[in-house]
Formats: C-alpha cells, sequence, structure tokens
C-alpha cells in the first residue's frame, strides 16, 4: 500500500489472510485488544420534514427514518408488517419546483438550501438519461490497496470539485452541490404531491446511490480528463480495509474532513455493528463479529429480494421497510465515523453528527462516496450467491425514477431498471476475496438443544408490558422436518408483532434460538444469534408501533433444529428494554 501522507502512515496489522476466501487457517493472535469506550450517543436518522424558503406551513404525509434496525437482518421494522410479493407505485422523479428547505435530522431546518440549481420551468421537457456506449470499463478498486498515482488523481479531482464551491456556487458539478443531492433526497428537500419523497428505508435505497455515484464519478473524471477514473471502494467486508482507509486521513488534502469522530484516525478497526457502545474485544474477535455479521446481512437474512433491497416505496406511508445492508453494516459506518452528536464537533461547527454521521451532511466528507462504493459493491456481490437472489422484476422498482446532472452540466431523468447491470453502466469492482461468505458461525452457546417444555410457551409471555430482563419462551412451528423443495419455496420467518416503545431514545435488543440463558454481549459469532432490533432516538419523543422479521431457515439448520415442532426463543435487552412491550410473536412460512 502506498504511504499517503508524509507525516504519518498506518500500518494495517491483520491477523486475516487476504488470498482465501475461508480464514479457518488463520492465526490468531491474542494480543491484540480494542482499548477505548465508545460510550457515546448519536442520533443518526432520516427525518423527513418540509418547511420551504417562504417559511409556508406546509401539511405533508411523510416517510421517516424512524427506525433503524441493527437488524441482522430481519426483514424490517414497519407499521404493518409487508408481504415479500408487495408492490407499490412506480416512484417518479421529483418536480423541482416543489424543492424547498431541507432538515437537519432530528435538528433545526438546514441553514441553506440543498435544492438544485435553477432548472428549465417545464420539468417534463427533461430528457431521459441514456447509457453511452462502453469502449473501456472503469475499475474501481479497494481503497487500501491503491497506490500514490491514483491518491493523487483523485485528490486532484476532488480539490477542483471543491474549487467550483467558491468560483461558481451554482455549479451542479461542484463538491457542495454533489452533496447537496442527498441532502434533498433524504432530508425532506422534496415534494411529490404535497407528500415528501425519501430514498432511504425502502427498495430505492441501492438503485438511487448506484445512479448517485455513476455521475459523480463521471464528473470526477471529467475535471482530470479522464474518463477512466473509477472511484474507490472502502472495503469493510474485508479484514483488510476495516479501518478508515489511509488516504482519506491527511490533513490538508482535499479528501480530509475534520468533521469526523477522533476515533477514526487512530488505525481504529470499524465495528460494523457500531451503534454508540464500543465493544470490548480483541481486533481479532471484532475482525470476527465483522464477517459474521457480513454473512448474516448478505447470506442468511437475505435469501429473498426484498428482504434485501428492502420493501416497496409508497409515497407518503409512514413505514420503514429497508434492507439488510442498508441496517447493517450501512448505517453503523456513517455511525461510526462521523462527529459525536453534541460533543465533539470542532468548535463553532453544529453538533448533530456532522459530517457522516447526519444524512444531510454525508455527502459532504468525500469519504461518504468511498462507503457507498461498497454498499453498491454488495450489490453485485449478492446476485452472484444465487439462487434466489435476483434482481426485483416489479415494474413499480423498475420504473421508478431520478433526477441528476451529467458531467456536461446537462438534467437527466433516469430509470431503476436502466442501472441493473454496472458494466452495462461502464463500470466493475476489481475482485476482492470475500471471506464472510464461508463465515457462518460454527461455534454454539448450548451444548445441546434446549429442554422447551422447561420454558414458558409463547402465548403465556405475550403480550409483555417491558423488556427489563432477558425473557426466553417456547415456540411452535407451522411446520417440521421441510424438504428442501419446501424451503426453496417458502422462508421460515420469526415474527414479531407491535413491538411498541417511546422513540425519545436507544433502544436495542437481540434475539437469539436455542438459548435459555444470558449470553456474551461482545461476541455474536455463534450460531444461535439470529439478530437485533434497534431503533435511533428521533425527534418528537412519541410511541412507535413497528414489526420486525427475522429469517431463520437456515439458523435452524446450522442448530440442528430442523425436526423441531417446538423451538426456544430468547430476547436480551440492550437498550431502553424497560420501554419496550411486544403483542406477540409468530412463526410464518413467507413466499419470496
Amino acid at each position: 500500500m502506498a504511504s499517503v501522507c508524509s507525516t504519518t502512515t498506518t500500518t494495517l496489522k491483520t491477523p486475516f489472510t487476504s488470498s482465501s476466501t475461508s480464514l479457518g487457517s488463520t492465526p490468531k493472535p491474542s494480543q491484540l485488544f480494542l482499548h477505548g469506550k465508545r460510550n457515546k450517543t448519536f442520533k443518526v436518522s432520516c427525518k423527513v420534514s418540509n418547511s420551504g424558503d417562504q417559511n409556508q406551513s406546509v401539511e405533508t404525509n411523510f416517510v421517516d427514518r424512524r427506525n433503524v434496525l441493527l437488524g441482522l437482518g430481519g426483514l424490517y421494522g414497519v407499521a404493518n408488517a409487508i408481504p415479500l410479493a408487495a408492490s407499490a407505485t412506480p416512484t417518479p422523479a421529483p418536480d423541482l419546483k416543489t424543492c424547498g428547505r431541507a432538515t437537519i435530522s432530528d435538528g433545526p431546518p438546514v441553514c441553506y438550501t440543498c435544492c438544485p440549481p435553477p432548472m428549465p420551468t417545464n420539468f417534463d421537457t427533461i430528457p431521459y438519461y441514456k447509457l453511452p456506449p462502453v469502449t473501456k470499463l472503469r475499475i474501481r478498486s479497494p481503497a487500501h490497496a491503491v497506490d500514490e498515482e491514483y491518491i493523487a488523481k483523485y485528490s486532484l479531482a476532488t480539490s477542483r470539485m471543491k474549487v467550483l464551491d467558491k468560483t461558481e456556487p451554482l455549479n451542479p458539478l461542484g463538491f457542495k452541490q454533489q452533496a447537496n443531492i442527498h441532502c434533498a433526497y433524504c432530508n425532506g428537500g422534496y415534494l411529490i404531491g404535497c407528500k415528501v419523497l425519501q430514498v432511504h428505508n425502502s427498495w430505492l435505497f441501492f438503485p438511487f446511490h448506484r445512479w448517485y455515484l455513476y455521475f459523480y464519478e463521471r464528473i470526477l473524471g471529467s475535471l482530470i480528463d479522464d474518463p477512466t477514473f473509477a472511484l474507490p471502494y472502502w472495503n469493510w467486508d474485508h479484514p483488510k480495509g476495516m479501518r478508515l482507509p489511509p488516504m482519506f486521513n491527511c490533513e490538508g488534502t482535499s479528501l480530509y474532513d475534520k468533521r469526523r469522530n477522533p476515533h477514526v484516525r487512530n488505525g481504529t478497526v470499524l465495528d460494523l455493528g457500531f451503534f454508540g457502545d464500543e465493544v470490548e474485544a480483541t481486533e481479532l474477535q471484532l475482525m470476527s463479529n465483522n464477517l459474521t455479521l457480513m454473512y448474516r446481512q448478505m447470506v442468511t437474512n437475505a435469501p429473498c429480494p426484498l428482504l434485501f433491497f428492502g420493501g416497496p416505496y409508497v409515497l407518503g406511508n409512514n413505514i420503514d421497510a429497508a434492507g439488510t445492508i442498508e441496517n447493517i453494516p450501512h448505517i453503523p459506518v456513517h455511525i461510526w465515523t462521523g462527529t459525536v452528536r453534541d460533543l465533539d464537533a470542532p468548535p463553532g461547527e453544529p453538533k448533530y453528527g456532522e459530517d457522516m454521521g447526519n444524512f444531510y451532511s454525508a455527502a459532504l466528507d468525500p469519504v461518504f462516496y468511498c462507503h457507498h462504493g461498497n454498499v453498491d459493491r454488495m450489490w453485485n456481490e449478492w446476485k452472484a450467491i444465487g439462487p434466489k437472489r435476483t434482481d426485483l422484476s416489479v415494474p413499480d422498482w423498475l420504473n421508478s425514477e431520478f433526477f441528476f446532472y451529467d458531467e456536461n452540466k446537462n438534467p437527466y431523468r433516469v430509470k431503476v431498471g436502466d442501472c441493473l447491470d454496472t458494466k452495462k453502466m461502464g463500470y466493475d469492482y476489481a475482485p476482492m476475496p470475500t471471506p464472510w461468505r464461508n463465515f457462518k458461525p460454527k461455534t454454539k452457546i448450548s451444548a445441546g438443544k434446549v429442554n422447551t417444555s422447561s420454558l414458558p410457551p409463547v402465548k403465556e409471555v405475550f403480550p409483555l408490558a417491558k423488556m427489563d430482563k432477558v425473557i426466553s419462551f417456547s415456540i411452535n412451528r407451522p411446520a417440521s422436518s421441510r424438504t428442501q423443495q419446501d424451503k426453496n419455496a417458502q422462508e421460515e420467518m420469526l415474527t414479531f408483532n407491535e413491538i411498541k416503545y417511546n422513540n425519545g431514545g436507544y433502544i436495542r435488543f437481540d434475539v437469539y434460538l436455542n438459548v435459555d440463558n444470558i449470553v456474551n454481549a461482545n461476541k455474536i459469532d455463534e450460531k444461535e444469534f439470529a439478530g437485533s432490533y434497534t431503533s435511533l432516538p428521533h425527534v418528537g419523543d412519541h410511541r412507535v408501533t413497528t414489526d420486525l422479521q427475522l429469517a431463520i431457515t437456515e439458523l435452524l439448520e446450522e442448530n440442528g433444529l430442523e425436526d423441531e415442532k417446538t423451538i426456544a426463543v430468547t430476547l436480551v435487552p440492550k437498550k431502553g428494554g424497560e420501554g419496550i412491550s411486544i403483542e406477540n410473536v409468530e412463526i410464518k412460512l413467507v413466499d419470496c
């Protein structure tokens, strides 16, 4: 790896190798520890409300980030459970004339406009984008492995983009104008039919960010006259990439951002499940946890397209339907990188977790695009796993639209259906090993099968008034000894109905199968761990009702429970358990 700063260099000390997709034979040095504690609080929500520059009061229905699930997956938290085959209407590109003042997530209105520069008066005249012919693929490389020549080129392109902020502040190619795209789409800047548009927490998440990076990358290349230029990707799914890429840690360069959490500067291993508290574990254990998270998110809990992409987006519905990767590791990486809310922002700067820790400002940190490069790469990697891991074929998804400027400052509308193949879009990813694909947990908490007759049945535990302690119960399955054909046809879902709590504080509980005692909270690389539910604080402090679904077909296999008619489930409260109630729990068979 190239030396990227003249004053300091970062040495990657990783016990994992990069030449194999299996980590079973790698050494495990016990002398590597993480010492610091992350006992700080983050608030990262994607609150959507609209108050325009004229301070007009606009009554809207809106979709907001009320709950961010650290769900190893689960399907998602929703106000009403969404069938995996559900549909919606196509989402049109926003009417730019309705763009108004965006709002800081869980904070005041943004003090500047996030709306795009002046547009044609007739929005219908904006053409649809046609992908240009591909003569040579742009290859996106892992950020930790690029050389000095690439870093110099990337820094120059970003520097020229930032110069436009001063010389031509309304130039859509400028760095701040590009960052404002995320602010407007995520923080309530756009209305469609008096309803606020939101591109997170649904099946719009992946295609929106793919198109966003596509144009951003082409703009950078145009600024340095290099049509082959490609963005790097933050390879956080591999142990060698589980630190802030060194090129972003050089003060005085265009890739540096002062509004980051100080812990990212010390070669700290990234926690892909980070939610404000440091895991007391060795570096090896933290990396193992990360790979377990990746396996659960990409394999165990995402066997069906809507589990991976997220649920259908219905404009104006107050529903969270995020997919597995959007929940983890997408959100935790944002929180881990941004400043600590209300604590360590630079003097005179706002203190809402900027930059990466709040969506209105996230794209003001150059590492945002590197992070989302790997998020986008996960789309390709997920499809490569097969067999049912395919793009959605629902017209309402394929025909949904967004709006962007190209590298020539021309406005275009784009469709989801045109971004499904990265090679047709002119880029691909340099291959890197994906050790998480073979990182199915091998150790167990319990020596054998839990005696379910010693546990209270689900009907005696629920409705649950508060989760103030570890709770174990037995629950019947709808079918046992299912054939492979049965499993291929339907996914077995552990479903928590009507989870209720006040959303003014942090909420988290973990879910285990075949466990009836307390487990090590810092160690999740075990077979029984099914997933987590987590909610971030949200403005308003009101009562939330939501559901959670966890795919458990593979977990039943791993734990030898396929032939059991009744299984044990344990809930371990981590934060805010006293305020959590759950109406009931059931296991359902659901079509993919």
